[in-house]
């Protein structure tokens, strides 16, 4: 389903001369060719939408820290090319889920598991990424999760 939204963006952005966005639609599509070669040897593969977000959010990722680098670095017309691209990549995401949906998600799950401590986080992580991964930043769930439990 996304992978389809991708194609047609991709042709719109051409029928439209949209440089950049085209550029960036390449790329992903570019990464989950990539991936789906990958996937070739594999055993279980996940369902498609599934693998769509999970290239989507490591890109995201690189970016963000990308945008940091060059801010940092004092490269700013970098930083604006990537946030460009972040802004394209983002618009393909399903709707992620806010820190109060999160936390509630944390706390449900933190209930379900009978989860008490630091200790045991990553039983409560399996889950959240199990049931929210793909509407969810992991790495800031981490934190919400870790703050949960202390």
């Amino acid at each position: 389903m996304i992978r389809e939204q991708l194609k047609s963006a991709q042709i719109e952005a051409m029928k439209g001369g949209d440089k950049e966005r085209l550029a960036a639609v390449r790329l992903i599509l570019a990464k989950l060719k990539d991936r789906d070669i990958e996937l070739r040897t594999a055993s279980n593969v996940p369902d498609d939408d599934s693998i769509v977000v999970e290239v989507l959010q490591k890109m995201t990722k690189q970016r963000r820290e990308s945008i940091e680098m060059f801010r940092n670095g004092g490269r700013d017309e970098l930083a604006a090319k990537e946030q460009g691209e972040l802004d394209v990549i983002e618009s393909f995401l399903p709707a992620q889920l806010s820190e109060d949906e999160t936390k509630a998600a944390i706390e449900a799950i933190k209930a379900e598991t009978g989860a008490a401590s630091v200790k045991d986080m990553g039983k409560v992580m399996a889950v959240l990424k199990e049931r929210h991964g793909s509407v969810l930043d992991m790495s800031k769930a981490s934190g919400l999760v870790k703050a949960a439990l202390a």
